[in-house]
Protein backbone atom coordinates (compact mmCIF):
# COMPACT_ATOMS: atom_id res chain seq x y z
CA UNK A 1 0.00 0.00 0.00
CA UNK A 2 1.57 3.25 -1.02
CA UNK A 3 2.80 5.69 1.51
CA UNK A 4 2.26 3.10 4.30
CA UNK A 5 4.72 1.08 6.43
CA UNK A 6 5.44 -0.83 9.66
CA UNK A 7 7.87 -0.47 12.88
CA UNK A 8 8.23 -1.36 16.01
CA UNK A 9 6.31 -3.91 17.30
CA UNK A 10 4.02 -4.08 14.45
CA UNK A 11 7.43 -5.13 12.20
CA UNK A 12 8.95 -7.76 14.25
CA UNK A 13 8.20 -10.28 16.69
CA UNK A 14 9.48 -10.32 20.02
CA UNK A 15 8.76 -11.55 23.56
CA UNK A 16 7.40 -8.98 26.14
CA UNK A 17 10.83 -8.26 27.56
CA UNK A 18 11.33 -4.84 26.26
CA UNK A 19 12.60 -5.55 23.18
CA UNK A 20 10.03 -4.24 21.20
CA UNK A 21 10.45 -0.47 22.74
CA UNK A 22 14.27 -1.36 21.21
CA UNK A 23 13.21 -2.29 17.80
CA UNK A 24 10.77 0.93 17.67
CA UNK A 25 13.55 3.25 18.53
CA UNK A 26 16.05 1.83 15.22
CA UNK A 27 13.04 1.52 13.30
CA UNK A 28 12.67 5.40 13.82
CA UNK A 29 15.99 5.99 13.61
CA UNK A 30 16.08 4.39 10.44
CA UNK A 31 13.19 6.07 8.65
CA UNK A 32 14.08 9.49 9.96
CA UNK A 33 17.21 9.13 8.18
CA UNK A 34 15.44 7.31 5.37
CA UNK A 35 13.14 10.26 4.70
CA UNK A 36 15.60 13.03 5.60
CA UNK A 37 17.88 11.73 2.81
CA UNK A 38 15.33 12.16 0.12
CA UNK A 39 12.17 14.62 -0.77
CA UNK A 40 9.91 12.07 -2.30
CA UNK A 41 8.25 9.74 0.22
CA UNK A 42 8.13 6.61 -1.69
CA UNK A 43 11.98 5.69 -2.06
CA UNK A 44 12.69 6.66 1.83
CA UNK A 45 9.47 4.08 2.41
CA UNK A 46 11.52 1.49 0.24
CA UNK A 47 15.09 1.89 1.30
CA UNK A 48 13.93 1.92 5.30
CA UNK A 49 11.52 -1.40 4.46
CA UNK A 50 14.68 -2.82 2.55
CA UNK A 51 16.85 -2.17 5.95
CA UNK A 52 14.03 -3.73 8.59
CA UNK A 53 13.30 -6.79 6.18
CA UNK A 54 17.02 -7.75 6.21
CA UNK A 55 16.89 -7.38 10.20
CA UNK A 56 13.83 -8.89 10.54
CA UNK A 57 14.92 -11.92 9.23
CA UNK A 58 17.84 -12.52 11.55
CA UNK A 59 16.42 -14.97 14.34
CA UNK A 60 14.83 -13.23 17.36
CA UNK A 61 16.07 -14.41 20.92
CA UNK A 62 13.70 -15.05 23.45
CA UNK A 63 15.91 -14.47 26.39
CA UNK A 64 14.11 -13.72 29.90
CA UNK A 65 10.97 -15.21 28.68
CA UNK A 66 10.90 -16.82 32.62
CA UNK A 67 10.63 -13.29 34.17
CA UNK A 68 6.79 -12.95 32.34
CA UNK A 69 6.33 -16.94 33.37
CA UNK A 70 6.21 -18.04 29.33
CA UNK A 71 9.32 -20.95 29.96
CA UNK A 72 7.23 -24.18 28.50
CA UNK A 73 7.48 -26.28 32.07
CA UNK A 74 5.23 -23.81 33.99
CA UNK A 75 2.86 -22.51 30.95
CA UNK A 76 -0.11 -24.95 31.69
CA UNK A 77 -2.17 -22.85 28.54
Amino acid sequence: MPGVTLLGDAAHLTAPNGEGANAAMLDAAELGQALAAGSDVEPALTAYEQALFARSAEPVAFEGTEVHGLESEKNTA
